[in-house]
């Protein structure tokens, strides 16, 4: 009886073991996709900023060519 609660316990600390492996990768991708986001943030104010600024107007404001 005393092996099977050894062997049980031995059981759920492989399984603990693994899902604070899995755990920790887990994290590190979130990490990594926080940091990602960030940097697309930037760029997406970036090129708004770009955008506003730029001398093209939308397609709604243009004048037609003289041709139409």
């Amino acid at each position: 009886m005393e092996k099977e609660i050894e062997n049980r316990l031995i059981e759920i600390e492989n399984a603990l073991s693994i899902a604070e492996k899995y755990l920790d990768d887990l994290n590190q991708v979130v990490i990594e996709q926080g940091k990602q986001i960030d940097i697309l943030q930037k760029q997406n104010k970036f090129l708004l900023a770009q955008l506003r600024e730029s001398d093209i107007k939308p397609l709604s404001e243009e004048t037609p060519p003289p041709h139409y």
